[in-house]
C-alpha cells in the first residue's frame, strides 16, 4: 500500500536537507492521491506526460483577498477592484493559452541574442567584482555574498531597475517567492503579507513604467513598455507589472538556489571540483548535472481541467496536482545510477526547467551566471572547506535551497587575466 502522508513529510522542514528517498518512495506509485485531496506525479514519464497535456491547468492562483483595512472606503471600494485587476493579471506562468501565449511572447522578444550574450559577459565580470570585495576573507558565506548579490544585480540590468533600488528588490523577491509554496493558501498572515509585498512593488513598478514610456533605455522594461508583438499592441500596465515582478522572482531566487546547491554539491565531490578547476569548459555539463541532480524548483503545483487517467490512477476533475520534478530526475527508468553526481552523463534530458508551454523563458541566463559563479569559485577559492554539513535550508519546499553555505577558505586568488 502506498504512504499517502509522503508528500506531507516532503513539505515538512525535516526532509529539506535530502528529501530524495521520500521521493523514491513516491515513484513506487508514479501518480498517488495523498491524504489531503492533492495527487502527485513523481515518476518522469508521468510528469513528462502531464506537463504537455492541455487538459491539465497552470491556474492554480486562489481569488486574491487582501486584508481588509478597517476603512470603509477601502474595504467596500478600492479592495474590490485591486482584487479584481490582480486575478484578471496574474503573471503567465499562471495562466494558460491564449493568454500565456501572447505574453510569454511578448518577453521572448526582449531574450534577443544580443543581450543575453552580453549578459553572459557581465555575469562573468560581476562575479570577479563581488570575489575582489571580499579581499583577504577566510570565511565566506555563499548565499550572502555572492549567490544573492550576483543574479540580482543581474535582473536589475536587464528590466533596467535603477542600482540604488537593488536593495529592497532582494526583500521583495524572497517574500513573494512564497506565493509558491502549496501551504501559503492555508496561512492568512503569509497571505497578506504576500499582497502588502506585491501592492509595493507594483507601484514602484507602475512608477518606473511611467518612466520608461516617457523615456525609453535598452533594456528590458522598455521593450515591454513601449513595443508591440506581431501586431497585438504593447503589453497592458497591469500585464507588464505581474510580468516584471514575475521576472523579479523567478530569475532572482532560482538562480540563488542553483549557485548554493552546485557548491554545495561540487564541495561533496572534490574531484570533480577539482576537474572544474583545471578545465573551466567543463562548467555547461556540470550545470546541466545540477539542474538533474538538485533542482532549484522541486515541483510546481497545477489542477485538472477535467478527469485524466495517468498510470491507472484517475485524476479527477478539479484535483490540486503536484509534478514532482525533482523527482522524475532521479527515475531510475531514465538515468543509470540517478542519486550519483556525474556530469559526463550522456543524454540528459532533466526536468530542471519544467517543460511544454511553461518552459523556463529565463533559462539560457541562468545557466550562464552559475557557470560563471562555479567557475570563479572553483579557480578563486583557496581551499574550500564547509564549516557544517548538511547547511540549514531555507523552509520552502517547492524553491529548495540552503539559507546559508558557509566555507572556511585560506584565501581568494586574483582574478586569472582571461576572466569575463
Amino acid at each position: 500500500m502506498s504512504d499517502h502522508t509522503l508528500f506531507a513529510q516532503i513539505k515538512d522542514e525535516a526532509a529539506r536537507p535530502d528529501p530524495y528517498p521520500l521521493f523514491a518512495r513516491l515513484r513506487e506509485c508514479p501518480v498517488s492521491r495523498q491524504e489531503d485531496g492533492t495527487y502527485v506525479a513523481a515518476s518522469h514519464a508521468a510528469i513528462a506526460s502531464l506537463l504537455h497535456d492541455p487538459r491539465v491547468s497552470s491556474e492554480t492562483l486562489p481569488p486574491a483577498d487582501r486584508p481588509k483595512t478597517g476603512n470603509p472606503l477601502k474595504d467596500w471600494l478600492v479592495k474590490p477592484v485591486r482584487d479584481h485587476i490582480t486575478d484578471t493579471h496574474r503573471p503567465f506562468i499562471f495562466r494558460d493559452p491564449p493568454d500565456h501565449d501572447d505574453l510569454r511572447a511578448a518577453v521572448m522578444q526582449q531574450f534577443t541574442p544580443q543581450r543575453v550574450q552580453a549578459l553572459r559577459a557581465r555575469s562573468h565580470i560581476l562575479v570577479d567584482e563581488i570575489l575582489d570585495k571580499l579581499g583577504d576573507a577566510t570565511a565566506i558565506d555563499i548565499v550572502d555574498d555572492l549567490a544573492y548579490p550576483l543574479p540580482v544585480t543581474v535582473i536589475c540590468e536587464l528590466l533596467g531597475i535603477p542600482p540604488a533600488d537593488e536593495a529592497q528588490f532582494h526583500g521583495w523577491a524572497t517574500q513573494l517567492a512564497t506565493a509558491l509554496e502549496p501551504d501559503t493558501l492555508q496561512d492568512d498572515d503569509l497571505r497578506a503579507e504576500n499582497s502588502r509585498t506585491f501592492d509595493a512593488i507594483s507601484e514602484y513598478m507602475q512608477g518606473l513604467i511611467a518612466q520608461k514610456r516617457k523615456d525609453p533605455q535598452d533594456d528590458m522594461l522598455s521593450g515591454l513598455a513601449t513595443e508591440s508583438v506581431d501586431g497585438r499592441g504593447r503589453m497592458s500596465d497591469f500585464d507588464l507589472i505581474a510580468t516584471a515582478i514575475l521576472m523579479l522572482v523567478a530569475g532572482h531566487e532560482t538562480t540563488v538556489n542553483l549557485i548554493t546547491s552546485g557548491m554545495l554539491t561540487l564541495l561533496r565531490h572534490p574531484d570533480e571540483l577539482r576537474r572544474l578547476r583545471e578545465d573551466p569548459a567543463r562548467a555547461p555539463r556540470v550545470v546541466e548535472e545540477l539542474l538533474r541532480y538538485e533542482p532549484p524548483v522541486q515541483f510546481r503545483t497545477r489542477k485538472t481541467l477535467c478527469p485524466i487517467s495517468q498510470n491507472g490512477v484517475t485524476i479527477p476533475e478539479g484535483a490540486p496536482l503536484v509534478l514532482l520534478l525533482a523527482s522524475g530526475n532521479r527515475d531510475p527508468a531514465v538515468y543509470a545510477e540517478p542519486d550519483r553526481f556525474d556530469p559526463d552523463r550522456a543524454d540528459n534530458r532533466h526536468l530542471g526547467f519544467g517543460g511544454s508551454l511553461h518552459y523556463c523563458v529565463g533559462a539560457p541566463l541562468a545557466r550562464f551566471e552559475v557557470e560563471a559563479a562555479l567557475v570563479a569559485l572553483a579557480q578563486r577559492l583557496k581551499n574550500p572547506r564547509l564549516s557544517i554539513d548538511p547547511p540549514p535550508y531555507r523552509p520552502g519546499s517547492a524553491l529548495r535551497g540552503p539559507k546559508h553555505l558557509r566555507l572556511v577558505i585560506d584565501g581568494i586568488a586574483p582574478r586569472a587575466s582571461s576572466a569575463g
